[in-house]
C-alpha cells in the first residue's frame, strides 16, 4: 500500500497521472484527497468504479515511475554539471597557459631591451597620469 508521504511527495505528478487516467475526475474531487492515500483510493472507485487493488497498482506504478524520473533528472544534472566543470577548468587552464606566455614575452622584451622598457612604463604612466587628472578635475 503506498503511504501518505509517497502522495505528497509527488503529489502533482500522481494528480496529473490519475487525472490522465481517470478524466471524469475533477481538480475538486482530487483536492478532497489530497494526502490521503485511502481517501484518493476511495474517490477514484466511487467516481469511476474501478477495483480498490487496480487503482492502487496504478498509484503504487505512477509514484514508483516518479522515482525512476526524479532519478533520471538527477543523473542528468550530474552529468551537465560534470561537464560544466570539465570545460571551466579546460579554458581556466587555457586563460592560465596564455596569461604565462604572455608575462614571459613582456619579460623577455624586457630583457632585451631594458631602456626602451623603462620609456615605455614611463610613457605609459604619464597618460594615465593626465587621463586620471583630467577625469577628477572635470568633477
Amino acid at each position: 500500500m503506498i503511504t501518505r508521504q509517497e502522495i505528497e511527495g509527488q503529489w502533482n505528478q500522481v494528480k496529473g497521472q490519475v487525472q490522465e487516467r481517470w478524466g471524469e475526475l475533477t481538480d475538486d474531487d482530487l483536492y478532497k484527497a489530497r494526502g490521503s492515500a485511502d481517501q484518493l483510493v476511495g474517490v477514484i472507485q466511487q467516481k469511476t468504479g474501478e477495483s480498490r487493488r487496480a487503482i492502487e497498482d496504478f498509484l503504487e506504478q505512477t509514484i514508483e515511475d516518479g522515482g525512476t524520473i526524479l532519478q533520471h533528472f538527477q543523473d542528468t544534472a550530474r552529468a551537465y554539471a560534470d561537464q560544466a566543470g570539465d570545460t571551466y577548468r579546460e579554458q581556466f587552464d587555457h586563460v592560465s597557459d596564455t596569461v604565462r606566455a604572455g608575462y614571459e614575452q613582456a619579460e623577455s622584451m624586457v630583457q632585451r631591451k631594458p631602456v626602451e622598457s623603462v620609456a615605455v612604463a614611463f610613457g605609459a604612466g604619464i597618460i594615465t597620469g593626465v587621463v586620471v587628472g583630467l577625469v577628477l578635475k572635470s568633477r
